[in-house]
């Protein structure tokens, strides 16, 4: 395999938490040198635990640092940086001349009084690509206020689909919004690079949670501005799709989903149900949608009757996308997940790598987290 593709690209990290970090562990993962600069006392999902692992350290202690972390910084050095301390802040001010990249998740002006905002900065470095992630963007009437995952999950609307229509919205069990802004931060920072092989300038990109959330509305957005349907609550089905949710087994629970009519009547013809494939309020997708109270009925009434195995069995013979509900273990133990390799273990502590596959070149996930400010001040700049 060839290197991974952004081998000699140099990262700074001014961010803590996840959404930047996020950016940066991607970046790592595809062959960047990461620089963490973290405070005195480090990032603080270093303490977000337990879980937590211990690590020797080089003077015969330990370290010991929540599972949270190694989730969101492998592959990085880090460094420790005081703010208040002029040396350390004209360190760190070197340091960045000889970045490509910059990643940050201050609040709006934030960095200003420490002369780290991008407008201070591009002068001496103009290839400078300078991400900053924040809340509700550097514009707009919120720019100021702070913003947290569950707080957008909350504005963007996506918790108002999520959930029983007869309960509570409901939030995503990871910080969805976190992990989306930090993935169009590595799209956001990749573009400016390239556009940069054309200009030889760098830019500043703006990263808002807010932004990323209601971005990937995707057809829940396009049902309501292109066909004045306000989207609801409909717990585990579709919208625009029937049947396209969970199903009861005898002992336990599956996913049908039904992408198209021959789908359909295959699923029924799998559950013996000819009438329910013959009757034309169910002929097409738009009349499932139409009847879906009375289809879900009928379905889940022969599907309660099959254990979860034999259906998921049946299913898959006749081409139906059908599968089970898998625990966190069970979703890493997969067969499929194994054998794609998505489980990792550098240095000897596991976590997931970066779901992307070349044909010719590899990841960099030889490296975990790293120890706080085990990185120093000394960088070999002779391959740049």
């Amino acid at each position: 395999m060839a290197d991974a593709p952004l081998k000699g690209l140099r990262v700074v990290e001014l961010a803590r938490i996840l959404a930047g970090p996020w950016i940066g562990q991607t970046l790592a993962d595809l062959g960047a040198e990461v620089i963490k600069v973290e405070s005195p006392a480090g990032d603080d999902t270093r303490t977000w635990g337990p879980p937590f692992i211990e690590r020797p350290l080089p003077d015969g202690g330990t370290e010991t640092v929540a599972a949270y972390f190694h989730a969101a910084n492998r592959g990085k050095t880090s460094v420790t940086c005081d703010f208040g301390d002029p040396a350390d802040l004209v360190r760190l001010k070197e340091l960045i001349a000889t970045a490509d990249v910059v990643i940050e998740n201050f609040k709006l002006g934030g960095l200003e009084k420490f002369g780290l905002h991008y407008e201070a900065l591009a002068p001496s470095n103009p290839r400078l690509v300078y991400a900053s992630i924040t809340g509700f963007g550097q514009t707009g009437p919120r720019a100021a206020q702070p913003g947290y995952d569950f707080l957008l999950q909350g504005m963007c609307g996506i918790m108002d689909l999520t959930g029983d229509p007869n309960g509570e919205p409901q939030k995503i069990g990871v910080a969805w919004i976190d992990i989306f802004t930090g993935l169009y931060g590595v799209i956001g920072i990749q573009a400016a690079l390239a556009e940069r092989e054309r200009s030889g300038k760098g830019q500043h990109v703006d990263l808002s949670l807010l932004d990323s959330g209601v971005g990937v509305l995707a057809n829940q957005a396009a049902n309501f501005l292109l066909g004045d349907v306000v989207p609801r609550r409909l717990g585990n089905a579709h919208p625009n799709i029937v049947p396209y949710q969970v199903f009861p087994a005898s002992d336990g629970h599956l996913i049908i989903a039904c992408g198209n009519d021959r789908q359909f009547r295959s699923l029924c013809g799998v559950l013996d149900l000819p009438d329910i494939a013959a009757a034309p309020e169910y002929a097409a997708n738009s009349d499932r949608v139409a009847n879906r109270d009375s289809l879900s009925v009928a379905l889940s009434d022969a599907t309660s009757r099959r254990t979860r195995a034999d259906l998921i069995a049946a299913l898959k013979e006749a081409a139906v996308p059908a599968g089970p509900i898998n625990t966190v273990p069970e979703a890493l133990s997969d067969p499929q997940t194994v054998a794609r390799g998505m489980v990792i273990e550098p240095e000897g502590i596991a976590g997931v790598r970066t779901p992307i596959v070349f044909s010719r070149s590899d990841l960099n996930t030889a490296r975990a987290a790293p120890i706080l400010g085990s990185g120093g001040w000394s960088f070999d700049d002779e391959e740049r």
